[in-house]
């Protein structure tokens, strides 16, 4: 079972563990909810949001400013 990750110059697919979430990626590679926004199968997702087999997640970082 795996997924595929887009983020930045990221495009991989990736193991897929039980009940994993959208936070539980976002912790392994040390982001923060606060500044990412991700999409699953294009569509927004939140942190509770558990990966299924095949899924599309891209994270989408935001940009502050003013």
């Amino acid at each position: 079972m795996s997924f595929n990750l887009k983020f930045k110059d990221i495009d991989e697919k990736r193991d897929l563990k039980d009940n994993y979430t959208i936070q539980n990626l976002l912790d392994d590679m040390e982001l923060s909810a606060q500044t990412i926004v991700a999409k699953q199968n294009g569509e927004l997702a939140i942190e509770e949001s558990v990966i299924e087999d095949g899924d599309e997640i891209q994270l989408v970082q935001i940009i502050y400013g003013g």
